[in-house]
C-alpha cells in the first residue's frame, strides 16, 4: 500500500454524498468537453448483434474464437512483495536483510525513467521518506525483493504466453512503438516494471524502454490527497470514526497484546496486515496464530474499506481514481476510432500502481472480491472488433480470472455497457480539478459557519 499521510493513509471515505452529487458531471458533458462524444454516441446506437453471433451462452472469449481480433491491452498491476513500509513496533521483528533483494539475473531489463512529456525524472518524496528510515537487518521500508521480482517476472511471462505465444498479438522482442509504459515514481513500481517486461520478453528488445512518470501533485495511479484537497477533505477524520465501529477497538486492542505490542504504542489494522503479509510471502515462521491474526488484520481492513469506499460513495470513488478510469477509456476510444491500416498504433498500455489503486478500481467496476490485492495482483483490460459485424467488445480479468463488470451480462461485454461502467466514475483533468476545488471551497465554507 502507499502510505500518504497519518490521517490519511489510505483513499477511504464512506460519507453521505448527497451534498456534493449535484457538483457530479455528467457523463456526457464529460466526454464532450474531451471531444470524445461522437465515439461514445456511435458505439450507443450500434445494434448489439455480435453477442448472438457467439454461439455460446456465456459470452465467454477463448483462443478459437477467431471472429475477434484483439487490438488493445490495458494491463493495471500491483508492485512485488516488497519490505514493510513500517514495522510492528514490538520486540519480535524479524530481520530485513539485504541478501533479501539480490536481483535474479533473469529479471534485468535496460529502462529509462522520464517525466510525462520525455524530461527528468521528477523527485520522489515517497521515496526519500522510505529512505529515511531503516529495518531491522539493514534495508529501507518498502523495497522490492526477490520474491517480489520473481512475482513480476511471473506475471510477465504469464503475458507472454498469452499474447506472444497464443495469440500471436505482441512482438515477441520488446518495440517501442507497440508499448507505453507509466508508473508511479516509486522505486519498487519501476523496477517491478523491469521484471515485468524482462519475463514479457525475455529479455530481447528492439530499441529503448522508457517508463514515464509524474510528479506527486499530479499523480493519477493512486487516490492523491495532495494533488485533491476536496478528497484529502472528505476523507479527513473518517479513518478513525471507522476504525473505531463496535466491536474494532477491542479487536485492535486484543492484538496487540497477542502480538506483545506496547499499549501505548499506536497501530492499526493496515500496519499489522501490511507486516503480516510481507512475513508470510517471504517465508518468516508463521506459526497458526500469526495466521488468524494475519486474517482477522485483513478483515477488518477490508470492512473499513467497505465502510469508507462503498460503491454508492461517488464522489470518494471519482476523486480517487476518476482520471485513471478516463485514461483508460480513452485509450478504448482512440483505439476503436483508429483505421485499420494504422500499424503503428499503441498494442499494450502498462500502469504500474498500488492496492490503494486496485481496490477503488475493482469497487468502482463492481467485482472487488473483498480480499486484499496480493502482491503482483493485475487488471487487464481488453478491447475487441468483432470482424463480421465490426461491433466493438471489451473483457476485464483480475489475476487471470474474467469478471463480469456491473453493466455487463456477460465477460465479453459490448463497448457501449462497458464504458458505461467506467464513466460512472470516470472525470476529465478539467473536471477533475473543478469537483476537487468545489469540494474543497465546500467544506471550508462549512468549516467558517
Amino acid at each position: 500500500m502507499v502510505r500518504l499521510e497519518r490521517t490519511t493513509q489510505l483513499p477511504l471515505e464512506h460519507t453521505a454524498a448527497d451534498k456534493t452529487h449535484r457538483h457530479s458531471v455528467h457523463t456526457m458533458n464529460i466526454w464532450a468537453r474531451a471531444g470524445l462524444v461522437g465515439s461514445i454516441s456511435y458505439y450507443l446506437h450500434k445494434k448489439r448483434t455480435a453477442l448472438a453471433e457467439l454461439g455460446r451462452g456465456a459470452g465467454q472469449l477463448g483462443t478459437e474464437d477467431r471472429d475477434y481480433e484483439l487490438k488493445l491491452v490495458q494491463v493495471v498491476y500491483r508492485h512485488g512483495a516488497r519490505t514493510p513500509l513500517k514495522p510492528i513496533p514490538h520486540n519480535e521483528q524479524v530481520e530485513w536483510s539485504p541478501t533479501l533483494l539480490v536481483t535474479p539475473e533473469h529479471t534485468n531489463f535496460t529502462y529509462t525513467v522520464t517525466d510525462l512529456v520525455g524530461g527528468p525524472k521528477p523527485p520522489s518524496p515517497f521515496e526519500e521518506r522510505y529512505r529515511s528510515h531503516q529495518l531491522k537487518g539493514g534495508t529501507f521500508p518498502g523495497q522490492l525483493t526477490t520474491v517480489g521480482m520473481q512475482q513480476m517476472f511471473s506475471l510477465g511471462a504469464r503475458m507472454r504466453r498469452d499474447y506472444v505465444e497464443e495469440r500471436k498479438f505482441l512482438s515477441p522482442v520488446f518495440q517501442p512503438s507497440e508499448v507505453y509504459v507509466r508508473s508511479t515514481n516509486i522505486v519498487r513500481n519501476l523496477e517491478s516494471t523491469r521484471c515485468l517486461l524482462a519475463g514479457l520478453y525475455q529479455q530481447q528488445q528492439e530499441g529503448p524502454v522508457t517508463i514515464v512518470t509524474s510528479d506527486a501533485e499530479s499523480e493519477i495511479l493512486y487516490p492523491n490527497y495532495q494533488g485533491c484537497k476536496g478528497l484529502k477533505h472528505l476523507t479527513s477524520g473518517r479513518m478513525s470514526r471507522a476504525s473505531s465501529q463496535p466491536g474494532m477497538t477491542d479487536e485492535l486492542k486484543k492484538l496487540q497484546q497477542e502480538l506483545n505490542i506496547d499499549d501505548a504504542k499506536h497501530v492499526d489494522f493496515f500496519l499489522l496486515l501490511d507486516n503480516l503479509l510481507a512475513e508470510q510471502v517471504h517465508g518468516f515462521p508463521f506459526s497458526l496464530q500469526y495466521e488468524n491474526h494475519l486474517q482477522q488484520s485483513e478483515q477488518r481492513a477490508i470492512d473499513i474499506v467497505s465502510y469508507i469506499m462503498g460503491a454508492d460513495n461517488r464522489d470518494v470513488l471519482k476523486l480517487s481514481i476518476g482520471p485513471f478510469l478516463y485514461a483508460l477509456q480513452s485509450n478504448m476510444l482512440e483505439t476503436a476510432k483508429r483505421s485499420a491500416e494504422d500499424t503503428q498504433a499503441r498494442k499494450l498500455f502498462l500502469y504500474a500502481s498500488h492496492d490503494v489503486t486496485l481496490i477503488p478500481l475493482l469497487i468502482a467496476l463492481g467485482v472487488f472480491d473483498q480480499k486484499w490485492p496480493p502482491y503482483s495482483s493485475d487488471i487487464t483490460l481488453e478491447l475487441y472488433q468483432h470482424r463480421p459485424s465490426k461491433e466493438w467488445f471489451a473483457r476485464l480479468c483480475y489475476n487471470g480470472k474474467e469478471q463480469v463488470v456491473k453493466g455487463c451480462s456477460t465477460g465479453l461485454c459490448p463497448l457501449d455497457e462497458f464504458l458505461n461502467a467506467l464513466s460512472e466514475f470516470a472525470l476529465s483533468p478539467e473536471d477533475h480539478r473543478t469537483l476537487c476545488n468545489v469540494i474543497e471551497t465546500e467544506t471550508d465554507d462549512r468549516a467558517k459557519e
